[in-house]
């Protein structure tokens, strides 16, 4: 089991690695995770996607994992998303079926759908990314608890986001059914979502 798991780790790195060289573009403001707002409720959202609109309901029978972030973080998004597509690797296929990864952008000025999608999928195939207007944005996140805020802008595009770094588990029933911190570990992560499964 160990030697699996190093495995994983080593990928999950050189991946990450991979996204710092072809996407990251370094800024001077510093970037960090805001802690959750309020206890989270969870409920259902309907958001934009590169195959249409894409609502929480799409995925009744299936494990939801749900994150907030945007397409430009320099760290955090590409930490979490990189320890979301090792699980998916490490599960069978037909466990990896019921698994569905969501990817909440709360930057929609600069993350549009097809960004969305190059950004997502670059992590791995199956994670689907969601924009949408602000208002709608700010409204689901606050039914997760969760919290972001854009940095002064300067001008021009290059900004940052704080955002709540937490991971969310939607059962099969479409209902929250668990919250999890950034830097869980693989394996509690993996156990978590077969849980739900």
């Amino acid at each position: 089991m160990q030697k699996p798991i190093l495995i994983v780790v080593s990928l999950t790195l050189a991946a990450a690695l991979a996204w710092m060289l072809l996407f990251w573009q370094p800024q001077n403001n510093n970037h960090t995770s805001i802690p959750l707002q309020a206890a989270p409720q969870g409920g259902d959202f309907s958001f934009d996607s590169y195959r249409g609109e894409v609502s929480l309901k799409d995925f009744r029978g299936s494990v939801v994992l749900l994150y907030f972030g945007y397409t430009w973080c320099p760290d955090i998004c590409p930490t979490n998303l990189s320890m979301i597509s090792a699980i998916l690797d490490e599960f069978p296929a037909a466990e990896r079926a019921r698994v569905q990864p969501i990817f909440i952008s709360v930057d929609p000025a600069r993350d549009s759908v097809q960004r969305l999608k190059e950004y997502v999928e670059y992590f791995h195939p199956s994670l689907l990314g969601l924009t949408g207007d602000a208002a709608t944005i700010a409204e689901v996140a606050e039914q997760y608890g969760a919290a972001y805020q854009i940095h002064a802008k300067s001008g021009d595009d290059n900004y940052v986001v704080d955002h709540t770094a937490d991971t969310y588990l939607i059962g099969t029933d479409g209902k929250l059914a668990k919250t999890l911190p950034h830097g869980t570990d693989l394996e509690d992560l993996m156990a978590a979502v077969r849980e739900l499964l």
